[in-house]
């Protein structure tokens, strides 16, 4: 399975279109690039894994595998980035500004139920990329 992150980029946070087989899923929000600075910025684009992962805080979400010079970058829910996300990605349903969307747990369950019935079946890779 693939997805694919359209991304722009913003002075307080990154802003992406989230595709599966070129249909739009949802958004997504992260932190503004600051060169790959580890909880302060979002990752380089490129293509990675992603696998299930589990946390008391998150319940079942996913982490993105083999990013450079970073660890635990998960997708989770959250509505804006410069308060709740430290370089994860979140889904969200509408964006509300740089950085920042609502309904994100609603994007989430929506992302999770189509990642989760794939994964089964073979790896599900994300490619992020700007416009």
């Amino acid at each position: 399975m693939e997805l694919e992150i359209i991304r722009s980029y913003h002075p307080q946070g990154t802003n992406g279109m989230l595709y599966y087989k070129s249909s739009l899923q949802c958004y997504t929000i992260e932190l503004p690039w600051q060169h790959n600075a580890p909880q302060q910025s979002c990752i380089p684009e490129g293509r990675y894994r992603l696998m299930i992962r589990y946390s008391q805080k998150h319940k079942t979400h996913f982490i993105l595998d083999d990013v450079k010079d970073r660890g635990l970058i998960l997708i989770h829910p959250a509505n804006d980035a410069l308060k709740e996300l430290r370089g994860c990605i979140a889904p969200v349903t509408t964006l509300a500004g740089e950085g920042k969307g609502s309904n994100s747990k609603l994007a989430f369950e929506k992302l999770k139920g189509l990642i989760i019935s794939n994964i089964r079946d073979a790896p599900v890779y994300l490619t992020i990329k700007s416009t």
